[in-house]
């Protein structure tokens, strides 16, 4: 495994300790983009460790779904809900952090949801942990 690959996931474990936090403190846009960014690095990381080139887009599933062939059977075994995670904390990454005029993130982003996040990245967290 190559340095910038060791470095995704031990950032990933990083914010992984860090969205129990979020989560205590209410801050739940924060355990939405943070759940984001942890499963974009994972999902690189996979790629990167395959020697597959790893796109400049925060989303990375399809990549992922175009290699499958030489994907670490977690990743094989769980491909859909790993793409469904990846696409649907894509769509918040933006709106969780910066928000819009009409959308405050601390008054919109419910417990409910930043616990789903936090659940979904854990999921990936854990599926790719078993990859390596």
């Amino acid at each position: 495994m190559d340095k910038l690959t060791e470095d995704y996931i031990k950032r990933s474990e990083l914010r992984l300790k860090v969205l129990d936090f979020y989560l205590s403190q209410n801050g739940y846009p924060d355990a939405v983009r943070e759940s984001q960014e942890l499963v974009e690095l994972l999902l690189k990381a996979v790629l990167r460790h395959k020697g597959i080139e790893v796109p400049k887009t925060h989303d990375v599933s399809k990549t992922i779904i175009k290699y499958i062939e030489i994907m670490p059977p977690a990743i094989k075994d769980n491909i859909e809900k790993i793409a469904s995670i990846s696409k649907y904390l894509r769509k918040d990454r933006e709106l969780s952090f910066y928000g819009e005029e009409d959308f405050i993130p601390s008054e919109e982003y419910t417990e409910e949801e930043a616990k789903r996040a936090v659940e979904s990245a854990r999921f990936v967290f854990e599926t790719v942990k078993k990859s390596f």
